[in-house]
C-alpha cells in the first residue's frame, strides 16, 4: 500500500513552480498572506468568465507582480484595455 500524494505538491519545484513567490518575516507574514488571499479571491470572481487557470503572485520589496493565466485574454483586457485598467 502506498500513500496518496497530491499531484501538485508532488511536482512542485520539478515540473511546476510555486504560485506565490515571496518571503516575509514573522510579523509581516500573516498580513501578506491575507493580502494574497484577498487578491486571489477578487481575481477569481472577476476573471471566472475568461477561463482562469492560474494566479501567480511575486513580491519584491514594496512591489507586487500578479501574473494571470487565462484561456480568453481578450475578456480580461476588454475593448481598448478598459477592463485591465479597472483591475489595476
Amino acid at each position: 500500500m502506498g500513500n496518496k500524494i497530491h499531484p501538485i505538491g508532488f511536482r512542485l519545484g520539478i515540473t511546476r513552480d510555486w504560485e506565490s513567490r515571496w518571503y516575509a518575516g514573522k510579523k509581516q507574514y500573516r498580513h501578506l498572506l491575507a493580502e494574497d488571499l484577498k487578491i486571489r479571491e477578487l481575481l477569481t470572481k472577476e476573471l471566472y468568465p475568461a477561463g482562469l487557470a492560474r494566479i501567480d503572485i511575486e513580491r519584491a520589496a514594496d512591489n507586487v507582480a500578479v501574473t494571470v493565466h487565462v484561456a480568453k485574454p481578450g475578456v480580461v483586457i476588454g475593448r481598448g484595455g478598459e477592463k485591465i485598467k479597472v483591475l489595476r
